[in-house]
């Protein structure tokens, strides 16, 4: 049951509270309303009642006829407030994160300004603040709003300028202001959070006097476990790199005499029969024999002893 009454709460299907209220902030029926009008304790947005007219409504002349004024005049006219309001409010109380101003012409919505702050403390401290202040010869009446998403509390159709209940629709009709200001306004404040500076800090300076700060401590090493440094091992022999045990000698750039290459091993003719010759060539075991013979011999007599065999 819980659950049930948990997820139908501010929705048309709940029969105690009023989903206006909830959804825009403000109900046309005000405290005659047969359900309850929940008015939040905390919230980021608070709601400034009746604080912008609209010269279009108003202005009239001496004789109490009504007095035209274009759109343009209108428009600069709000944007001059928009821009007050919107500065006056960031510059005391916090940064905020969306303003809007309603156009409707019912009681309950007629110039109320919406204003988001990014913190709940901010918002608590302008309700609190503001409600002691004037603004253009009226009180200021602000209170905190349960409107957090403006996207379900704006008239689509009027977004489409397809309203047909005009100024008097329940729904918001949020007035546009000019790009350059929307610009000015909401760029300046995204410039400043999103600011970093390319410098980093570096170590604080030692004060005069006092001792220098130790060094840092070295990196320990790992032991070398007792290997041989490449010094202290011994030399191969004279043409041992040359000869790779189990391979035909390798051939070395030259020439020999006659013009034939010149190998580093055996010679050709030692394992190649001459011409003529009834004795077949040797086998590959006796020429490896041969090798190993020769390697004896230009090995040092007394060679030193290998630090890893130790």
């Amino acid at each position: 049951m819980a659950e049930y009454l948990a997820s139908i709460f501010g929705t048309e299907k709940d029969k105690v509270n009023c989903s206006f209220y909830f959804k825009i902030g403000a109900c046309r029926h005000g405290d005659r309303c047969s359900r309850l009008h929940n008015k939040p304790t905390f919230s980021q947005t608070i709601v400034l009642l009746n604080l912008y007219r609209n010269p279009q409504n108003t202005a009239q002349t001496a004789d109490g006829s009504h007095c035209h004024v274009s759109d343009v005049e209108v428009q600069e006219h709000y944007d001059s407030f928009f821009e007050e309001v919107f500065t006056e409010l960031q510059e005391k109380y916090g940064e905020i994160e969306e303003m809007n101003v309603c156009d409707n012409l019912g009681d309950h919505l007629v110039g109320n300004v919406y204003v988001k702050f990014r913190r709940e403390e901010d918002a608590e401290r302008a309700v609190s603040e503001l409600n002691n202040r004037w603004f253009n010869g009226q009180a200021v009446q602000a209170e905190l709003s349960p409107v957090t998403d403006f996207r379900e509390s704006c008239c689509r159709q009027y977004e489409m300028g397809e309203c047909t209940r005009g100024g008097f629709c329940n729904f918001m009709h949020l007035r546009p202001i000019s790009r350059d200001l929307r610009r000015q306004l909401y760029g300046r404040g995204r410039r400043h959070r999103l600011f970093t500076s390319p410098y980093r800090p570096g170590p604080p300076l030692p004060r005069v006097g006092s001792a220098p700060p130790p060094p840092p401590p070295a990196s320990p090493r790992l032991p070398l476990c007792g290997l041989p440094t490449p010094h202290s091992l011994p030399l191969p022999p004279a043409g041992a790199c040359l000869r790779r045990p189990g391979r035909r000698p390798d051939t070395v750039l030259g020439r020999g005499s006659g013009g034939a290459p010149r190998t580093t091993g055996t010679d050709a003719s030692e394992t190649a029969p001459a011409a003529g010759s009834d004795h077949p060539p040797p086998s590959r075991g006796a020429v490896r024999t041969q090798l190993g013979e020769e390697e004896k011999s230009t090995s040092p007599s007394n060679p030193l002893p290998s630090p890893l065999r130790q």
